[in-house]
């Protein structure tokens, strides 16, 4: 099948994935659990153009969550669970927020941030921080213990932002922005992360030349940000290949994005951002984040993993699929934020079948109701195809659940059960091993 990223067109230009790749493609198993590495993430460069950053924002924007705040000991635990997964770099917190948020992004630096494994891997460590001397200062302090440290900085860019919040001019923005970025060049960070608030409704010539300007002071990596989560997929592709096409330096720096989901696209919005050359993509574990969230990292890897060869121009990431069931439950545990049952593969209702129809195809091969292996996400089912008995199941579910019993039924004994079990299930809609059973001796439930 030809590449969806090859051939989508957005406006006048003809291709968003580049065939002009130097470094000879890599072998790759894009349906196994176990993630492949990017070997080596240079300044502002990555070895491999295919090669998709994660970045995970959960234990800062997570936690910005109404409700979602965590003890030092849940955080510190999350992003133990973060460096198992394989995520390339851990936003840990805000240094300049409080003591406690400095005291943990030192600690995260110091203990994980150089807990090399035997194949060389280590998370980059990063601290957001304003675009201020103060800020720098303290994500500097607590970052500079870790093996790669990052620091993120950020400035509004649209006019409403610019007007309303910061007062301040382009021109001021601009100069603050340079000067900041160089700041933290010189204060020993190599990598520096440079994002644009609100860049989506920000006039798109002012976003280019404040980009140059960053990228000359020193920027590695620069962050388009929808931060109200206002764009559709066709625009805000449209304002990453603008951005490539008329930003001077681009070419020399990741460019990553950072999507919300006001109108439910973050995912959309950053699959589409991938489709027209990003390589780095903010993400959190179970999409927790201010308002309706963020870009969910399960949603992104599982894409990638699944259709990243066939449609997506080969991108893939380094993580660890296995273990996402395990880091989302604690993630929802520790967050205290509920998962909606049908969200999208760690939902409760993810890898569950109730219908008739899909149980029976389910019994038959797994393939006919699920593009996506439980396995690989870590799911462990409660039975060996997902079946949950209800009102729409069928026969064949029923035989099977029977057996699963220990009871065997000829069809007529069966029909007659089928029937009665349909009775119960009208009028209850969590039915027990004890119910069948009850229901087998004709006994009244």
């Amino acid at each position: 099948m030809t590449s969806l990223c090859a051939n989508y067109s957005f406006g006048n230009y003809i291709s968003l994935h580049s065939k002009n790749n130097s470094v000879p493609p890599i072998k790759r198993n894009f349906h196994s659990s176990y993630g492949i590495r990017c070997s080596n993430i240079q300044r502002g460069k990555l070895s491999d153009p295919n090669y998709v950053t994660i970045f995970d924002t959960t234990l800062r924007d997570g936690e910005q969550a109404p409700g979602a705040s965590m003890t030092a000991k849940q955080k510190m635990e999350i992003a133990c669970q973060l460096a198992k997964l394989g995520v390339d770099v851990i936003e840990v917190g805000f240094p300049a927020a409080s003591q406690a948020e400095f005291d943990l992004v030192k600690l995260v630096a110091q203990k994980i941030g150089n807990n090399i494994d035997e194949e060389g891997y280590v998370p980059m460590i990063c601290g957001l921080a304003r675009s201020t001397k103060e800020d720098i200062d303290r994500a500097w302090e607590g970052l500079k213990y870790a093996k790669t440290p990052m620091i993120h900085m950020f400035i509004a860019t649209s006019d409403m932002h610019m007007k309303y919040k910061l007062n301040m001019s382009r021109e001021e923005v601009v100069e603050r922005a340079r000067s900041m970025v160089a700041y933290a060049t010189s204060l020993g960070f190599e990598h520096v992360r440079f994002s644009l608030e609100d860049a989506t409704r920000s006039d798109k010539e002012f976003v280019y030349h404040i980009i140059e300007e960053v990228i000359k002071a020193g920027a590695t990596c620069i962050c388009v940000a929808d931060t109200v989560g206002c764009n559709l997929p066709n625009e805000f592709a449209q304002l990453i290949v603008d951005i490539k096409a008329n930003t001077l330096g681009i070419q020399n720096v990741i460019l990553a994005v950072h999507c919300h989901n006001d109108l439910g696209l973050a995912t959309a919005n950053t699959l589409a951002g991938i489709c027209a050359g990003v390589r780095q993509v903010d993400v959190t574990i179970n999409g927790i984040g201010e308002r309706a969230g963020n870009a969910s990292l399960e949603e992104i890897v599982m894409t990638i993993k699944y259709r990243g060869e066939e449609v997506l121009g080969g991108v893939y990431t380094g993580i660890n699929t296995k273990y996402i069931f395990t880091t989302s439950n604690m993630v929802e545990e520790y967050s205290g934020l509920k998962l909606q049952p049908n969200k999208a593969i760690v939902g409760a209702n993810a890898f569950s079948h109730e219908s008739g129809i899909h149980q029976d195809g389910m019994l038959k091969n797994r393939g006919t109701y699920e593009f996506i292996s439980a396995e690989d996400v870590g799911f462990i089912r409660a039975t060996e195809h997902g079946i949950k008995l209800g009102k729409l199941s069928g026969r064949h579910a029923l035989k099977i659940k029977m057996l699963e019993l220990g009871y065997i039924f000829e069809e007529k004994q069966l029909g007659d059960l089928f029937w009665r079990f349909k009775s119960l299930a009208e009028g209850k809609k969590n039915i027990t091993d004890d119910d069948l059973r009850a229901l087998i001796l004709d006994e009244t439930i």
